[in-house]
């Protein structure tokens, strides 16, 4: 695919051939075994797909991976910038590298994503933590071959946060986390600027990857076994926004569900302004859909939403959710939440809380809002406290505590088919998910694990439910 972000082919021959480069150096500096490189990342499912790419790379380069910091000659934490929180985890772990490479000097240590791509961050990580080799940006993530062959080499730090619309690379190898499920990226970066989000400052401006590309990854990973895709975008729903309607999101949905094959396709997520009835058709009208839409509201305020420069009102997003409930009876939906946003008061507050019981969401992820700086409502005055704020929140979430067990409560003695995702804590237990994201745990042997089931509620409890599995 050829377009204004694609890097260009020259630049990426450079990458590879600065990976054998680096593959020569570590043959000769471990001749009696292999390197081992550590990654973890932080944050969203766009993320982790980038780790995948990462550690992609990495394994071209010569390295196998190990869980622990502690055994691994390359350390590399792929970071989340959406709360402070996240940074403030980033910031400790970083930290304690310090004396893990007092005793193997020779490891090289790199912080890359989201966090620090912004300017503040990676001038704190130059200045306060002098033994990290690796400082890179979102934007030139693809060049890690060229870092580790400069660091190995030279023994001079790296730092590139080169700033940029962002950037499309094709064809990067990628080491997934698992067997069975898969993240597939169709968009990048974001257009929409909400007032609170770091995303289009550290992400950049909309990008669409290639509809052909993407349906032909799909297929591929179809083909090698994979039973549950998830598509992700910042606003999947914003996906070739100025091409024809055949090459929309909604278009892309409908070629992925027509591909052979026994699977799943997920997505998120979708953002309310460009979610369309053209969308929520597509997902009734096939069985290869999940019927679970993420479809964050952030506030039921109609000023508070203005203030976040969403775009829509609470009107527009009722009518969304009554016309994909209409089409979809069964529907699964969650969203996001965000208490607390600088000057909502109380009373608009519980224009929230009316919303999520009209709605009444199977899941919600629930924030009190945490200022970023850069970002439009940093600067804005905020008069409650964090401890009201925190009352706020517990009512929000004993709220859909309630909401959620009566949900849960519906399932009991239906059956469900269930992609087994793992072994759960207890003996001789799995654990999976129903179409519509709820976890469900039964008795099952192991190699059940991967596989689509027919499992029973017999015990339903708030967010887990508990079966039987039936065949």
């Amino acid at each position: 695919m050829n377009n204004k972000f694609s890097v260009p082919e020259a630049e990426l021959k450079k990458q590879k051939e600065y990976t054998e480069l680096v593959k020569t150096v570590l043959n000769s500096r471990f001749s009696d075994k292999k390197p081992k490189a550590f990654v973890h990342t932080y944050g969203c499912q766009g993320n982790v797909s980038d780790g995948e790419r990462l550690q992609g790379m990495l394994a071209e380069m010569g390295y196998e991976f190990t869980d622990s910091p502690e055994n691994a000659d390359f350390v590399l934490y792929n970071t989340c910038a959406i709360r402070e929180h996240a940074e403030d985890r980033v910031f400790g772990n970083a930290g304690a590298l310090k004396p893990i490479k007092k005793l193997n000097p020779d490891m090289i240590i790199g912080l890359c994503g989201c966090m620090t791509q912004q300017k503040n961050i990676a001038e704190r990580f130059r200045k306060s933590f002098p033994f990290v080799d690796i400082v890179f940006g979102t934007h030139v993530s693809y060049k890690l071959p060229e870092f580790v062959y400069r660091v190995l080499c030279t023994g001079k730090r790296v730092i590139d946060i080169t700033d940029s619309e962002g950037n499309i690379v094709e064809g990067l190898p990628t080491k997934r986390d698992g067997s069975f499920k898969a993240w597939v990226p169709v968009m990048y970066g974001c257009n929409n600027f909400c007032s609170y989000c770091i995303v289009p400052y550290v992400r950049g401006r909309e990008r669409s990857r290639d509809f052909d590309t993407v349906v032909n990854e799909v297929k591929g990973l179809i083909e090698s076994g994979y039973k549950e895709i998830t598509l992700l975008g910042q606003n999947v729903n914003s996906y070739n926004k100025d091409l024809p309607e055949n090459k929309r999101f909604p278009a892309l949905l409908q070629a992925i569900s027509e591909i052979d094959g026994d699977f799943i396709v997920r997505f998120m997520t979708s953002h309310p302004r460009d979610c369309t009835k053209e969308l929520l058709d597509v997902m009734a009208s096939s069985k290869k859909i999940a019927k679970h839409l993420h479809l964050p509201f952030q506030s039921g305020n109609d000023r508070v939403l203005k203030e976040m420069n969403r775009h829509y009102d609470r009107e527009k997003y009722l009518t969304l959710i009554d016309y994909a409930y209409s089409v979809m009876p069964d529907l699964s939906i969650t969203s996001d939440v965000i208490v607390g946003f600088p000057g909502e008061t109380y009373e608009e507050f519980k224009d929230t809380l009316s919303l999520i019981e009209k709605v009444r969401y199977t899941s919600l992820f629930t924030f009190i809002f945490s200022p970023r700086p850069g970002t439009k409502a940093y600067d804005m005055p905020d008069k409650v406290s964090r401890e009201e704020k925190g009352k706020w929140f517990k009512e929000l979430t004993d709220l859909q505590e309630s909401i959620a067990g009566k949900r849960t409560a519906s399932m009991k003695g239906k059956t469900y088919r269930v992609l087994v995702e793992g072994k759960a804590k207890n003996e001789g237990v799995l654990s999976g998910r129903t179409e519509g994201n709820v976890i469900i745990e039964f008795h099952g042997d192991e190699n059940l694990i991967g596989k689509f089931v027919n499992v029973e509620v017999t015990e339903p409890k708030t967010w887990v439910v508990y079966g039987e599995y039936r065949g």
